[in-house]
């Protein structure tokens, strides 16, 4: 990690390993999935120690505290000391990933994608009776 006191928000989230790509970092800023101190920012904003940062990414939610800086993007073994997560926060997250175990959300189980096949399409007409 550098010597640096602050960083563009997109570039701290891709380098922290949160987003593949810096353009995927800025869509979920502009989209507002990343809050900074619980207000939505733009990609351009700088990150500074201290800071708390929500991020919403799939269906987990992240709070984390940044703790560094890097000048580029590394292994995920230097990714990870560049933030803390809060144990409020992995407490969520974790109690959320065991409802969806537990529960699995159904248009989420479905099997197929976009329009039913020709046998799929048979077998929904015998099921409704038709």
């Amino acid at each position: 990690m550098s010597e640096l006191t602050s960083e563009r928000l997109d570039k701290w989230l891709w380098a922290a390993r949160f987003f593949k790509t810096r353009s995927l970092a800025q869509e979920a800023i502009e989209l507002g999935r990343v809050k900074l101190n619980g207000e939505r920012v733009k990609p351009s904003k700088e990150v500074k120690l201290s800071d708390r940062l929500e991020i919403h990414r799939g269906e987990d939610l992240y709070e984390v505290l940044v703790c560094g800086f890097n000048l580029q993007r590394g292994p995920a073994s230097v990714a990870q000391l560049m933030y803390m997560e809060t144990e409020e926060g992995k407490a969520k997250r974790l109690a959320q990933a065991e409802l969806r175990k537990l529960a699995v959300e159904p248009a989420l189980d479905r099997t197929s994608k976009g329009r039913p096949t020709k046998r799929e399409g048979r077998e929904l007409r015998r099921f409704r009776g038709y």
